[in-house]
């Protein structure tokens, strides 16, 4: 399960960036499409998980989110078949393979809370094939590549897997596959504030991915060596978790990156700041699916929500910080990642692995 829903992730993800950068680019609307497909796939996660949570048909969920992005392409050549021109479908393609992406990323993410239980490293493996989809998906994109006709071969093969996943997992354990919890959206009055610190944690996380730039990640490989970064610290930060715990794992990594995050021009301090600052992904996914366990589908789309308004800063083209900034912002989310932990730690949280 978890094999095929991070493929499909890659792919997903590998899909909207082709489109968005392939054809909607070239739209006169292009910079209003941008926000309609961030909001759609980060900000609509939160409605979409709601839903998911009552209904308890996540591989539904998730495997119509596939078929709504195999659903853009259509829509977005069909005004061009009959002399309407490609941009006119820009707005509409942006918010159909939006949604879908979110709603992927609802029932993958759902699916996967609901069997990882303790551990926190599948869902590193789930999120991070994302970052890859999202940069091979726009350099193609930009380059003119041709992709449609492999990508919607893709999405007719992997959509009907998930659809079908919960048989086929049955069949293979013999046991029907762990439902959703009964929907109830409430969180206990200690475990408040843990949730809006994670919160914020996941909105500086965003805004620091999202703004930095690196005066050296245009030359050579180094680009792709900070999507490496990105998508394996994600990765790492899970087993990390798993192994050694939320408090260790956070310091360690949040107090280097905090370090590293000073030396912006060596390219090896700058690709290593970025591996260490994504490690604490999995913990902040984890922890607020502890915090609220009667709507999983709510947290995830609590913490895209997050990230959604950390893209804003960027989008709004406001000016970016110098570099010592960084520093103080890791420094931040470590303070708040810390307190939510102790929070979570306290003495009626005895099953904490944290």
């Amino acid at each position: 399960m978890i094999s095929i829903y991070s493929v499909t992730h890659f792919l997903i993800d590998f899909a909207c960036a082709f489109l968005m950068f392939s054809a909607i680019r070239q739209s006169t609307e292009w910079y209003t499409c941008i926000l309609i497909y961030n909001f759609c796939a980060f900000a609509m996660q939160m409605p979409i998980g709601i839903v998911a949570d009552k209904i308890s048909r996540n591989n539904l969920v998730a495997g119509l989110g596939a078929t709504m992005v195999a659903a853009g392409f259509g829509i977005m050549w069909l005004p061009w078949a009959v002399g309407g021109g490609l941009a006119s479908a820009s707005p509409a393609v942006a918010a159909v393979i939006g949604l879908g992406n979110g709603m992927f990323h609802i029932g993958g993410g759902i699916d996967i809370l609901n069997v990882s239980e303790r551990k926190s490293a599948a869902l590193g493996i789930f999120v991070s094939p994302g970052a890859f989809g999202v940069y091979f998906g726009t350099m193609l994109g930009r380059a003119g590549t041709s992709m449609v006709i492999p990508i919607l071969f893709a999405l007719i093969i992997f959509a009907p897997l998930i659809f079908l996943m919960s048989r086929i997992r049955g069949d293979h354990e013999g046991t029907k596959p762990p439902q959703n919890a009964p929907f109830s959206p409430q969180v206990p009055p200690r475990l408040f504030a843990a949730v809006i610190c994670l919160f914020a944690v996941v909105c500086l996380r965003s805004y620091v991915g999202l703004a930095i730039d690196f005066p050296w990640k245009s030359i050579g490989y180094w680009g792709l060596a900070l999507v490496c970064a990105s998508a394996f610290g994600k990765t790492i930060g899970g087993f990390l978790f798993d192994k050694f715990g939320g408090v260790k794992t956070a310091v360690t990594t949040l107090g280097a990156a905090s370090a590293l995050f000073l030396l912006p021009q060596m390219p090896l301090a700058g690709v290593s700041s970025i591996l260490l600052f994504n490690m604490t992904m999995p913990i902040t996914l984890w922890l607020v699916a502890k915090c609220i366990p009667g709507a999983k589908g709510f947290s995830f789309g609590l913490l895209t929500f997050a990230l959604f308004l950390g893209f804003l800063p960027v989008y709004l083209d406001t000016a970016a910080p110098p570099f010592w900034a960084y520093a103080i912002l890791s420094a931040v989310s470590l303070a708040l990642l810390m307190f939510a932990i102790n929070r979570f730690n306290g003495p009626s949280q005895k099953e904490s692995n944290l």
